[in-house]
Formats: C-alpha cells, structure tokens, sequence
C-alpha cells in the first residue's frame, strides 16, 4: 500500500506552478483574514498585534500563501509556522512563497500531531488533513494543544453525500492495484475509469471534478490510501470530544433546514444541521471554524453597530445596483447555485460597504434613520452571511 506521505512526494497537491504567482492569487476558505476576523475574533480583532499562524499539513501552499499575501497587501504583521509530511509539497509553497517576496515563514517537515511541541498559536489552518489520518481525532487534539487562549482554527473536512461514489472506487482500486507504484496505479486506474458503466455513482456525480484537474487530483481523490469522509453529525462529535467548538460553517446556509422545508421543533440545532445536509446531498466538504470549547463563541453581527462589513468576493457597487433595480443576483459555489433576495431598500446601504465604515458610519452616509437601518440590515446580513459574501472584520481600520 502506497504510504500518504509516500502519496505527496510522488503527487504533491494540489498542483501548483509557482510561476503561476505572478497571473493570480489562489484564493478561498478557510484562512481568509476576513473570515478569520469575523468567525473567531468578533470582527474587531486587535490586529495591531502580529497573528501567530499555524498552518498544519499545508500541502503546496494554497492556504498559506493566501493568508501570508492578504496579510501583507492590508500591511498586518503575521509569524508564520509551515507544517506538512512531504518534502516534494514543502518544497513548491517554499518557491510560491518567494515568488511573492513572503517572509516571517518557517517552513518544517513533519507531522501535525507534533503541533503541540511547536508553541501556541493564534490562528490554526488545517485544510484537507484530519480526513487522511489514521486516527483524525488524535488530529484535531493535538491542534487543539497547539491553541493559544483566544484563538481558533480554520478546517476543511470531506463530507460523505457529495462524494458519492467516490470510495467504492478507493476501495476497488486499493485492492486490484496493491503493491504498485505509484505512477502505474494511476495509469490503471483512469484506463479502468473510461470503461465504468455510465450509471456508476461516481459518474453522475457532478459535485466531483479534482480527477479531471491533473494527476495529482486524480490520485488524491480515486488512489488515496487513507480518506473517511465526516457527517455533520460525526464532525461535531469528534470537536466535541477534542476540546473544540464550531463558531460556524462558511457557508451556513446549506445547513438550515428552513432554507429546506419547515423545521419541527423536536429538533435540536445540531439535528437540524444533518436533517439538511442530507437533504442537501451536495457537500462535499465541511469548511469552518472552531474555537476552545471552553470559550465558544460564534461569528461577529451587525447588532454591534460598530462592527465594519466587508463584501467577499462581490462588488458592492454592482451588486446595489442590481437590488436596486429589483433583480435577484446569482451566485455560484461549484454545483451550488442560490439566488439572493433583497429588498430595494437595502442598495444604498450595500453600496455603502467599503471596508472601513462601521455600520453606524454607513447608516449615517445614507441617511438612515436607525428603525430602518435595523429591519432592513437584519435581511442583509441573513441572506449574505448565509452565503459567506458578507463578513465583520477591523482589519483595515488604522482608527
């Protein structure tokens, strides 16, 4: 059997092209500051304080080179930790992180179960690793040692219903190719994948696409030795048991059931959760962030009037105008299409999102008397944080 690490040095991932750093910024969730600031430290982190980051298992670099860079472009000090079993993968975030000048990074060769024997850190990503471990919840302890008190953790999880038909295929491949290199139980595999039968699972999934990316993607997702995949259910244990607490998903609104269908009240927040992943049947990984369950706390809201929104990934402008002239914007997360729905009401105050304004300074731009600014920001914030496209964060705020 192919070891994991033996896995990454063969077939680093993702594939990366440093060159590549010069045309386009690889960015995502988790680790986005924006995200940081909003789901672990209330939006009002003090960020004149450098942020220890520990980025555990961090393959090529995609997480962090986003922190590092967004860091450096909103010119916040940050000391960062690079951790991961492969060498071949440390050795492509080293050149993308030179490519783009980061410093303050100490790249190690290891295991994350040896986080706690590196200090503590304020910020933790572990994006793509607990799932591949042989026991995922000595994984999320030993992180959860490496915690500094106030911190949090940003993770990414596989989750079952997405990846349907996925380890049907792990595990036919793992007993026909045992003992291969390899490089030749990739080329048997996509040669056996061309003569499945149409109707196969994996084939009509279409949350699915890493094996049409590049080798690396293909063996990550069909030729993985070690991969389980986590119900919401199962992952809240598992926190639970580890010392964590979920301050939210990036995407909330794929878990709420109403979204769905009328909630019964016998069920309880967590319940409701995997009611509507099942129902869902899209998921494909669980993406959030967790704090010390000895802390909990969730994200930052605009009840805090001075909290500062930001817009991820949209334009405020072009998104005001368009709730201005009463239309329903899409969006689009993969498979996973949603339609905003917005009063007309609320474009001034979209328009008004620029970074640096609190609420308070947006309602006064506009000429919001606050009855107003409060009915109408309310449905704002439902219907973009359920998305991920609005967050709290002081990052830009030099006061």
């Amino acid at each position: 059997m192919t070891t994991v690490k033996a896995q990454y040095e063969a077939y680093p991932y993702p594939e990366r092209d440093p060159a590549d750093e010069t045309r386009r910024l690889v960015t995502g969730s988790p680790s986005h500051p924006l995200e940081i600031d909003h789901f672990l430290f209330d939006g009002c982190r003090d960020w004149s304080q450098p942020l220890r980051i520990l980025v555990a298992g961090g393959g090529t670099g995609d997480g962090l080179i986003q922190i590092a860079a967004l860091m450096k472009q909103a010119d916040r000090a940050c000391e960062v930790t690079y951790l991961d079993l492969s060498s071949a993968s440390r050795k492509v975030a080293e050149a993308r992180a030179a490519a783009r000048g980061l410093d303050r990074i100490t790249f190690l060769t290891g295991s994350l179960l040896d986080a706690p024997d590196l200090g503590t850190f304020d910020y933790i990503d572990c994006c793509g690793v607990l799932h591949h471990l042989p026991d995922p919840s000595a994984g999320f302890a030993a992180l959860r040692a490496a915690l500094a008190p106030g911190g949090g953790m940003g993770f990414m999880v596989y989750a079952p219903y997405g990846r349907s038909g996925v380890y049907p295929l792990q595990a036919a491949f793992g007993a026909l190719f045992e003992g291969l290199a390899p490089e030749d139980r990739l080329s048997r595999a996509r040669a056996l994948l061309a003569r499945l039968p149409q109707g196969h699972p994996f084939l009509t999934n279409p949350n699915l696409g890493d094996h049409k990316d590049s080798d690396a993607g293909f063996y990550d997702l069909l030729l993985h030795s070690q991969d389980r995949a986590f119900t919401v259910t199962e992952l809240l244990e598992v926190m639970q048991s580890t010392g964590w607490a979920l301050s939210g998903f990036t995407m909330p609104a794929l878990y709420d059931l109403a979204r769905l269908t009328e909630r019964p009240d016998h069920l309880s927040d967590p319940e409701a959760m995997a009611v509507a992943e099942k129902l869902n049947g899209t998921i494909k990984t669980h993406v959030g962030y967790a704090v010390a369950s000895d802390a909990p706390r969730g994200p930052a809201s605009g009840r805090n009037r001075a909290r500062i929104p930001h817009l991820k990934g949209i334009d405020p402008r072009a998104l005001a105008q368009a709730v201005a002239q009463g239309k329903h914007p899409q969006l689009g997360f993969g498979s996973v299409t949603a339609r905003l729905v917005l009063p007309k009401e609320a474009a001034p105050l979209i328009a008004a999102i620029d970074g640096r304004r609190s609420l308070a300074q947006i309602a006064q731009v506009t000429r919001t008397d606050p009855i107003s600014m409060g009915a109408t920001w309310a449905r704002i914030e439902a219907e973009l944080t359920g998305w991920g496209a609005l967050l709290y964060s002081s990052i830009l705020d030099r006061g």
